[in-house]
């Protein structure tokens, strides 16, 4: 499986948006035929830090995945409401495999 990580530091004054447009964009990635996992996670010391845990079957369903119109419009919506850029990191599963 296909995961990527996105570390968010999102302005205070903009978290709540922030979260509004994450959950569009999770509820219908959660719809993508590639798409296993799709988690929005808010940081348990710093309310403005956020990940996003994606999982796919393959590389090439992520990228499916960013040419969305929900990942679009998120992207554009969440922009400026960053405090830095986004990092996203990428990463086969190991374990467990198969993964469900």
């Amino acid at each position: 499986m296909y995961v990527v990580i996105v570390r968010i530091q999102v302005k205070p004054e903009h978290l709540d948006a922030f979260i509004a447009a994450s959950a569009d964009n999770h509820r219908n990635t959660r719809h993508e035929a590639g798409n296993l996992r799709f988690d929005v996670l808010r940081q348990a010391d710093d309310p403005a830090r956020f990940m996003l845990y994606e999982v796919y079957h393959r590389p090439e369903d992520f990228l499916a995945h960013q040419q969305t119109a929900h990942y679009a419009r998120w992207r554009d919506a969440v922009a400026p409401m960053m405090a830095v850029p986004r990092v996203a990191e990428k990463a086969y599963s190991l374990f467990p495999e198969p993964w469900a």
